[in-house]
This record gives structure tokens, sequence and C-alpha cells, in this order.
């Protein structure tokens, strides 16, 4: 080969990888592109999981505790459970190894996954030491997760915007402090996932602007389906599927500020069509008996995925 030709082919791979890097450089490219390869291996597999805040109310009065919760997940031939943080002995601290393993343990031998975990926190406040506390307890409980095999864990963004500042404002010091969780995260194996709960994230777009600014893998949305409410929420959950990598599947959704049963038929195609790979936790509110609802929910979910 002459030295024009050498000379040809080496400026030819040079650009290839020019082209490729910035593609990556792109906000959101990254995040897109690892999760739309994943979803392309062999389509979509569904695994429904309970989320422990359908028992709220005997968990926090302790009249049940998460050895209950474990085994009527089995008894009702769940794959997984998703157990909120705070329903842990001395949340917010962390508990025991000992009582970790011991969780862990009973799971695996009941035949369940733990798919994922979840704290309170709020990175909307404009106390940056408060903030600085709530990043500690995201990092306590990320290792938490970890130890527990625990794949991801919920944070929230934050509760409102604070009187005189602007959600602009808000979300720059709040990317600093979930960058510093998703780190976290990353070092120990654990997705960080950011709930939309009608708070500071409110909507699809700012979902997505959140998730696209932190431009990372260790970083997606548990996709709320009861929490966009502004406008019709089939079309803002579509469009934001593809950052999903946890649910919280409710019987309720607000279509024009009205609160009406979901069309769960229609919610399991869009899920589907996107190739998602990974669990469904569901969660029933209201006063009514769990023991009750949940089964009655459950058996909804279970048809709507034939």
């Amino acid at each position: 080969m002459d030295t024009y030709e050498k000379r040809r082919k080496f400026l030819k791979t040079l650009m290839a990888v020019l082209v490729i890097t910035s593609a990556r450089m792109l906000p959101g490219s990254q995040v897109a592109y690892s999760q739309d390869k994943a979803m392309k291996a062999g389509g979509h597999k569904l695994k429904i999981s309970l989320n422990a805040y359908s028992f709220n109310d005997p968990l926090s009065k302790g009249t049940m505790n998460l050895d209950d919760l474990l085994e009527f997940c089995a008894q009702h031939n769940f794959d997984a459970v998703d157990l909120t943080g705070y329903y842990f002995p001395g949340y917010p601290d962390v508990p025991s190894d000992e009582y970790i393993y011991h969780i862990k343990h009973k799971a695996f031998r009941l035949g369940l996954d733990i798919s994922g975990t979840g704290v309170r926190n709020d990175f909307a406040d404009p106390d940056e030491s408060k903030r600085k506390k709530d990043v500690a307890l995201v990092k306590n409980w990320i290792e938490c997760a970890s130890k527990m095999g625990a794949p991801v864990i919920r944070i929230f963004t934050g509760k409102q915007i604070p009187e005189g500042y602007s959600w602009d404002q808000v979300f720059s010091w709040m990317m600093k402090d979930i960058n510093e969780c998703i780190e976290h995260g990353k070092k120990h194996g654990v997705i960080v996932a950011m709930q939309n709960h009608d708070d500071f994230i409110k909507t699809a777009d700012q979902a997505k602007k959140v998730i696209d600014t932190a431009h990372s893998d260790w970083f997606g949305l548990v996709l709320d389906i009861g929490s966009y409410r502004t406008y019709n929420p089939y079309k803002e959950i579509e469009s934001t599927v593809r950052y999903a990598v946890n649910w919280q599947i409710k019987e309720k959704i607000f279509i024009n500020g009205r609160e009406e049963k979901p069309d769960l038929a229609r919610i399991m195609q869009i899920i589907k069509s996107s190739n998602y790979r990974g669990y469904l936790p569901i969660e029933t509110l209201g006063a009514e008996d769990p023991k009750v609802t949940v089964p009655q929910f459950l058996a909804q979910v279970r048809k709507a995925l034939v």
C-alpha cells in the first residue's frame, strides 16, 4: 500500500472514531444508546413485583413486618418484592448486616427477587446542609441495597419548588446532589432511579431533562403511572418508557386531573412495545385492607399481561 492510500485509510478511521465519540457526548445519547441496545436483546420480559408501600399502614403501625410481607408475596406467587427503606427497623439508619442478610436469605428461600428499595429525600431544599444529609442517606442505602442484592434504589427529586426560587435554579443544585449519588451507586453496583412523583417532577419533559442531564447508565426512571397529571398520561408514559429501569403500576391514573382506573392493557402494550426487560412493581393505595386489594389488583395486572 502506497503512502497516499495509508494516509487516506488513517483519516477515514479517525473520522469514524470522532463521529462515534461526538454522538455519545450528546446529552442523553449514552443513556439512549445503552438502554436501546439492551432492550433489543430478546424482546420484552416482565416480572411482577410488589411495592411494600401497598402495606404502608400495617408496616408503619407494626402489625406487620417485612418477614410477613415476604411470606405474603410468596403465597401469591409474586416474582419479586420492592422493600422500601422506611419499613426497615431503625430507618433512616441502615439496619445491621445480620438483619439485611436475614431478609436476603428469606427472600431467596421463598423464591423472591428483591427488585429494589427506596428512601425519602428532598434535593429541592435550599438549605445545602439538609441536602448533604439526604445525600449521605441515599449513599448509606445504596450500600444497603448492594448488600441485599437490590439492583435499583428509588429516590425522589424534591418536594416542591421553594418560595423565591425558579425551577431552573433548583434543578442546577439538584443535579450536583443526584450526580454524587449516581457515582456512589456505580461504585456499589446499584442503579439510582428517580420517581416522577408529581412534586418537583410533574411532567415527562421534566423527567427527561433530569435523566438526559445526568447522562449516566447508572441513572434512570421509576415510572409511576399515577403521577403524570397534567394531561394525557398515556402519552407521557409512552414518551418516558425508554428511561424506565423500574415501575410503580398503580390502581389509579389521572386524566386531565380526574382520577380514573388505568387501562392496564394499554399500559402493558406500551411497556411491551418498548421491549422493557425487568420488574413491574404494583402498588395499591387507600384505606382498604391490602390483603384484599393487592390480590385483586394483581389478578387485573396478570390478565392485562396475557
